[in-house]
């Protein structure tokens, strides 16, 4: 076979990106692209313009000031200085400059982090249902990926699996509160047993735990909730952060990995982190993107208006007999799907132009997710289309 002149490591990696490919692939699904009518529901892409201000701050950026305006860019000191202010002030922990990295979004900062820490055949244990490309970057760092699944009912992390989960090969946990795809923020209980349980076992095994924690859907909170981080409870957490979520211009990447003022071997931490991030791909934003970041860190989508696009789709959908999560955060809410495979009713959906993504393909069989980065207007024109493809999911048709 054609794929077997790759390495084993490389073929496993991209047999767990496989299925996701295959199902945007599909001839169904290409169609929703550029069709005015489709409903698209699938991933966290906007269908409306940027939020107020966004442009601007890149508009008043673009003319050069000094001859080093477009040069190579690492981690600027102005980029620094913004972004420990701006944790300090949400956070409230006096998070240093000189431990704030910033990336090309989270997906770079999880790719440095682990090649950081990670060395062949350590094990890295992440949470399932997982965002979809954890799995492959733990492998693609040399590591064993452990998936251990949430408590259902919940939504919580499980942490009698997690603790039975952790072996002396154990490096790190990897968990993202807000959870995509149930949209769970992890309560400060839940963190604190977490802190200590990867304590405990850091002792037990002589060897430490790190935990990674993808915030990236950190500022998108609902109901009027607190969001707390765990590198307030546990000190040797990686904080790992993009504004595509909260600016909702995911292909405008700027993000960054911020180490706490506790996290013990620092100093070998933040040599380790800007070198790797010269050398997996240069995982630094682009300059535009650095200065105009001291205007970008201040704006937002409009997250009340995203809570009634949550509001108004819980209510119908369960209206017309669906079963649906209630996100406490993040843009997407889960539906249970009316039949058993979940696959098939999203294909049936195809059948009315809406388009949503099965349960299956994030380890969540039974289910399928919507995305409310949808206008107003996409989410109106699929509520009767919705009910008619319930209608006929329960008769049979």
């Amino acid at each position: 076979m054609a794929g077997s002149i790759l390495p084993a490591r490389t073929r496993a990696a991209l047999d767990t990106i496989a299925p996701i490919k295959r199902f945007f692939e599909e001839p169904g699904l290409t169609r929703r692209l550029g069709d005015p009518d489709a409903c698209d529901f699938t991933i966290g892409n906007p269908h409306d313009l940027p939020p107020r201000g966004f442009v601007e701050a890149l508009q008043s950026r673009v003319v050069p000031e000094n001859i080093h305006w477009y040069a190579y860019k690492t981690n600027e000191p102005s980029s620094r200085a913004v972004l420990a202010a701006s944790l300090r002030a949400w956070r409230g922990i006096n998070f240093e400059e000189e431990d704030i990295f910033v990336t090309n979004g989270a997906t770079a900062g999880l790719h440095v982090v682990l090649g950081a820490i990670i060395e062949p055949g350590d094990e890295v244990i992440f949470i399932s249902p997982p965002w979809f490309q954890y799995e492959g970057m733990i492998i693609i760092a040399g590591g064993t990926p452990v998936r251990v699944q949430i408590d259902p009912k919940t939504y919580d992390l499980d942490l009698d699996a997690l603790e039975n989960a952790i072996t002396s090969k154990t490096r790190a946990v990897i968990i993202n509160s807000p959870h995509n795809p149930t949209g769970k923020i992890y309560p400060p209980d839940t963190l604190k047993r977490l802190a200590a349980l990867l304590t405990a076992a850091g002792r037990r095994n002589d060897r430490k735990v790190y935990l990674v924690s993808d915030e990236s859907y950190s500022r998108i909170v609902f109901d009027g909730r607190t969001y707390q981080s765990p590198t307030g409870f546990y000190p040797d957490t990686f904080l790992i952060y993009t504004y595509g979520k909260v600016l909702l211009t995911p292909g405008q990447r700027i993000g960054f990995i911020a180490l706490p003022p506790d996290m013990p071997e620092k100093a070998v931490m933040r040599d380790a982190l800007d070198s790797l991030q010269m050398l997996c791909g240069w995982a630094f934003p682009n300059a535009l993107l650095q200065h105009a970041l001291a205007d970008l860190d201040r704006i937002s989508v409009d997250i009340a208006h995203l809570q009634k696009k949550r509001d108004r789709m819980v209510t119908a959908l369960r209206e017309m007999g669906y079963e649906t999560s209630i996100p406490e955060g993040t843009f997407y809410v889960l539906v249970r799907s009316p039949i058993d495979d979940d696959a098939m009713f999203v294909r049936m959906l195809v059948d009315y132009n809406v388009f949503c993504i099965p349960g299956a393909l994030m380890e969540l069989p039974g289910w399928f997710r919507i995305s409310l980065t949808a206008n107003d207007d996409m989410i109106e024109r699929s509520l009767p289309k919705f009910a008619e493809a319930l209608r006929k999911a329960q008769s049979g048709g």
